[in-house]
């Protein structure tokens, strides 16, 4: 199927599941979202300290962290292939069996090649978040998807907030306890998605349209048609998430510097944009959905994130900082889980989970390009200077989305009688 910038609004069909059942569904995988973003990050801060006793210096503990997303991004349109192909739940539970061989990796790690490679594993593991989003497409209307998606964002969120906690607490036992309790969680999941999560769609099915495009196609579409409504789609969100991550990785060198900030103190700044978060896209997103419509929340989104970094970086005092913070999580929150079902809207389901895997290729390759080089301004421009350029590319993408209301319509369009 080729995407073109045309209205799509047939392949916005309808899921065959009732409400309950879709509900159920979602709730199922929110808890397993949930659980694998608790392992994971139970593990990500406890990584720079094990690297450093193993002799690594700043510079590989990033390449270390990077990793993630060098193997994330290069196996995110893989799973989502597979994924159209034979179904979304074998391809979940493949990648939740490889994060648990990556955290016993991580458990028993004495040398710095054994920690690159449980990296690695778990990156090549993760790419099934596409997996999960596509599922969660396949399980919803077309006019739930934005909310629902907020409501599986909300729950890797919470993940977000409890993981370090309890990695903190379990490392006091012994230096294998946090990947063994993590490797045990995955198979814990497993466990739980095999016998509460039932696939939705019939694998390789709409075998009487066209070929789907293989990864490689359908990653260089997105550059060599970048105003279709799908390559968009995934450029704003790349770009955005890009220009976010890039300055949450520089943000605890900034307040150090600005408002004396120290390592006891900046783990309340982010549990404070993980609460807002949860908040945000468990009781608004919704809501604001259904008033006001995706293209509208995402391009909102797009100024609370850019008037955030903004003010961030100008704020002479904690409560006009704890503002600007605030309105971080509102930016993302209202615009990647619209920018998301939207571009489930524009794609057909034979190649949703492809599609959404690629979001998450270019968006990893932002995430890994963007700490880099607003590290680099942070050095070399000034303490101000990555937050500017954040903005600066969070108000361009903008653009990028100046017409997606014929994609996405309120509500679903009555079929054809």
């Amino acid at each position: 199927m080729s995407i073109s910038s045309a209205p799509s609004h047939h392949t916005d069909e309808h899921p065959t599941d009732d409400g309950k059942s879709a509900f159920g569904k979602l709730v199922v995988l929110m808890v397993t979202a949930f659980i694998d973003m608790l392992g994971l990050l139970m593990i990500l801060p406890l990584l720079p300290f094990f690297a450093k006793t193993l002799g690594a210096g700043g510079a590989v503990v990033g390449l270390l962290v990077s990793s993630f997303s060098v193997a994330q991004l290069i196996s995110a349109p893989i799973w989502g292939r597979f994924s159209d192909k034979y179904g979304r739940r074998p391809a979940l539970m493949v990648g939740l069996g490889a994060s648990a061989v990556a955290y016993v990796v991580f458990a028993y790690a004495d040398s710095l090649w054994l920690l690159f490679l449980s990296r690695i594993v778990q990156g090549a593991g993760g790419g099934t978040v596409s997996v999960i989003q596509a599922y969660v497409a396949d399980a919803t209307r077309p006019e739930d998807r934005a909310k629902s998606l907020g409501w599986l964002s909300a729950a890797t969120n919470a993940g977000v907030a409890l993981g370090p906690v309890i990695g903190s607490w379990v490392q006091l036992f012994s230096k294998n306890t946090p990947g063994l309790v993590a490797a045990g969680l995955c198979v814990v999941n497993m466990i739980f998605a095999s016998r509460y999560l039932t696939e939705i769609r019939k694998p390789g099915g709409e075998t009487g349209k066209a070929k789907p495009k293989g990864s490689r196609e359908a990653v260089m579409r997105v550059v060599s048609h970048p105003s279709d409504a799908a390559s968009r789609l995934i450029l704003i969100y790349a770009l955005a998430i890009g220009a976010f991550q890039g300055t949450t990785a520089i943000l605890a060198l900034f307040l150090a510097y600005r408002f004396g900030v120290t390592e006891a103190t900046i783990g309340y700044f982010f549990m404070y944009i993980g609460v807002l978060s949860v908040l945000v896209r468990a009781l608004m997103l919704g809501k604001l959905v259904d008033r006001i419509g995706e293209p509208r929340l995402s391009r909102a989104g797009l100024l609370f994130l850019a008037a955030g970094l903004i003010g961030l970086s100008v704020s002479p005092n904690l409560p006009l900082l704890a503002l600007s913070v605030g309105m971080l999580p509102l930016g993302t929150a209202f615009t990647f889980p619209c920018v998301t079902a939207m571009l489930s809207r524009v794609v057909s389901s034979a190649e949703r989970g492809l599609y959404m895997g690629v979001q998450q290729t270019f968006g990893g390759i932002t995430r890994v390009v963007f700490p880099i080089v607003l590290g680099v301004a942070f050095d070399t421009f000034g303490k101000q200077s990555p937050f500017w350029i954040s903005a600066t590319v969070v108000l361009a993408t903008l653009l990028m989305g100046r017409d997606l209301e014929r994609y996405a319509p309120r509500k679903a369009p009555t079929p054809a009688s």
